[in-house]
């Protein structure tokens, strides 16, 4: 059976044309699966087919032909949402490969967050946000998606507190016996660093 394994993989190859399409090449609307409904229908006919995730979606705007003046913003926690179709200038987000600058037109792009400053930048004003990590969607249509797990005004974060967890845990990191308590430590230093460099720079 293995023998024949190349010749099966070459023919499957060569004869399949399909591509995995990219999110700019899919409808800007939801489609229903027509499939699924037909064969809902002739095996429970007496009841409506479920709805789907994508049912309850809004649907994606079309990417512009023109690049957008402004960026549109979605901005949500676990437990509520700072932004919602918020038209910005620019956001900059603390990525993991370091400060991204996101403006409108930017290419579709994915982005763990690290703990740091979020910027949001309308016209002078500029509203900053510390945030514990998530993940940035950027689309191709001058939409970014950004989802945190903890996220805070900078204005309302007490330095002092900053210092003293710091304080603690760094001793916690220096007297840590098990590896998960050094990694619940670092985790605690890297945060409480993190902070006060958003604060003191």
């Amino acid at each position: 059976m293995f023998r024949h394994g190349s010749r099966f993989l070459t023919r499957v190859t060569t004869t399949m044309k399909w591509r995995r399409p990219f999110s700019t090449d899919l409808p800007a609307e939801s489609v229903a699966d027509s499939n699924f409904i037909e064969a809902w229908r002739k095996v429970v006919p007496n009841v409506e087919p479920p709805k789907t995730p994508s049912a309850f979606m809004a649907a994606r705007p079309a990417t512009p032909s023109s690049i957008p003046s402004k960026l549109t913003v979605n901005f949500v926690l676990p437990y509520s949402s700072e932004l919602s179709g918020k038209e910005v200038d620019m956001v900059i987000i603390p990525a993991t490969t370091g400060q991204m600058g996101v403006l409108p037109g930017h290419v579709a792009t994915i982005a763990e967050l690290k703990p740091g400053v979020l910027s949001v930048h309308e016209g002078n004003d500029v509203t900053k946000y510390f945030v514990s990590g998530g993940f940035a969607f950027v689309h191709a249509n001058s939409f970014a998606d950004i989802i945190a797990v903890e996220a805070v005004p900078l204005d309302r974060i007490d330095a002092n507190l900053v210092q003293k967890g710091l304080t603690e845990f760094t001793q916690k990191l220096g007297t840590a016996s098990t590896d998960v308590e050094k990694a619940e430590a670092q985790i605690g230093v890297d945060v409480h660093s993190a902070l006060n460099a958003a604060l003191t720079g």
